[in-house]
């Protein structure tokens, strides 16, 4: 009995192990950052809807004035929502970080704000910034999709 719990000891201690230990600690962290996710997507889908149903039919008026933008933001949020759940399960599929994933989740946030943009309230700094954003993850993507084809 004890030489069993040195062996396993000596094995959790072993460069092998602790590999195994910390792919372990990764996985379940990432199936909780999955769970948190998939919580935090089903409560902005529901506000969504609350928003969609409060303007669409209490205030219709009101609705193309002020909400339309507002609701564009929260499509455009949960499908960054979906795309981060995305990068969490493909980590959990290949144990690595999908770069595409990323930049495709980058460029979708970036577009977001760009949309949104009150550009009554946005210095020409700022748009520039954007401007830059945008390009250089699009040629990011563009060279990470390539190296993928090729």
């Amino acid at each position: 009995m004890i030489s069993k719990v040195i062996r396993q000891i000596r094995y959790a201690l072993s460069d092998d192990g602790f590999r195994q230990g910390i792919s372990g600690f990764e996985t379940l962290v990432a199936k909780v950052l999955a769970l948190g996710m998939i919580l935090v997507i089903l409560v902005s889908v529901w506000d969504l809807w609350q928003l969609l149903l409060e303007d669409v039919l209490l205030a219709p008026d009101r609705f193309l004035k002020q909400t339309l933008l507002e609701i564009f933001g929260f499509f455009l949020t949960i499908l960054i929502a979906l795309e981060l759940l995305q990068n969490i399960t493909a980590y959990l599929r290949k144990h690595s970080v999908q770069l595409e994933l990323v930049l495709i989740t980058s460029l979708t946030a970036v577009a977001r704000k760009i949309i949104l943009l009150d550009l009554t309230k946005v210095s020409g700094t700022q748009l520039i910034g954007l401007s830059i954003a945008v390009l250089t993850l699009a040629f990011s993507y563009w060279i990470v999709r390539g190296k993928r084809a090729g």
